[in-house]
């Protein structure tokens, strides 16, 4: 069994708001970085998996943030994949200030795609190759959640542009968190409370689509989706508490 890795952080002035705290997405942006560079580092990244016109694809993902630090704080994401599925892999995470206090976690499941089919690979010789790669701890925080379809009240479009797109030519995860925070009320999106995002990836965007962005605005949640035509391509949840 691996042991848990662990990588320094810094809130760089780019990812804080008017208050001078880190953004979600910003924080969301260091949890996904934090799971490249592990994966590279041991074997599994996307560099090794394009070699065999494979790519590692977030489906799922769970955020919570229990306050956000400021700018120039720094902060570690310490990471571990803890289980293999036949479809999802679940990588985990805990964010800590410098000081060695918890103020975050997340827990973000994967599949691996055939990029000439763009259809999910079975993970089961995956497991059996990179089991010294697994951690026997448990998640920090529950899986991510399911969400209803949503009856927006809230609602925008966006045209997806070059800066949208990854490295897997599609939308990148934290453009879609970035277009949910965009649509919230100001004070709702800046507000400094504990909060909990669980986001579901049902489809691709790509570029030069149209997306729909649609909320359903409640008093302690906001629910999300992102789509193109009728296809819903996103759903999300965030919650605060």
């Amino acid at each position: 069994m691996a042991e848990k890795s662990v990588y320094r952080f810094r809130v760089e002035p780019q990812e804080v708001d008017f208050s001078l705290r880190a953004t979600i997405p910003a924080l969301g942006s260091a949890v996904l970085n934090t799971a490249g560079v592990d994966a590279q580092r041991k074997g599994f990244g996307v560099d090794a998996l394009n070699r065999d016109n494979f790519s590692w694809v977030l489906s799922r993902m769970a955020l919570e943030v229990d306050a956000r630090p400021r700018q120039y704080a720094e902060y570690d994401i310490t990471t571990w994949v803890n289980e293999y599925g036949r479809v999802l892999s679940t990588r985990n995470f805990t964010l800590c200030d410098a000081g060695g206090r918890e103020f975050g976690r997340a827990v973000t499941q994967w599949c691996m795609i055939d990029l000439a089919a763009r259809t999910a690979v079975d993970l089961t010789a995956v497991a059996e190759t990179h089991a010294q790669a697994l951690v026997d701890a448990p998640s920090p925080t529950e899986k991510p959640r399911k969400v209803r379809r949503v009856e927006p009240t809230l609602e925008a479009e966006h045209r997806v542009v070059y800066s949208d797109i990854d490295f897997n030519s599609h939308v990148n995860t934290m453009r879609y968190i970035a277009m949910m925070f965009d649509l919230l009320p100001i004070e709702r999106a800046a507000q400094e409370r504990a909060v909990r995002l669980d986001i579901h990836f049902l489809h691709e965007c790509r570029f030069g689509q149209t997306l729909r962005i649609g909320c359903e605005l409640q008093d302690e949640l906001a629910l999300f989706e992102i789509g193109c035509g009728e296809t819903a391509a996103v759903r999300a949840s965030l919650t605060w508490r």
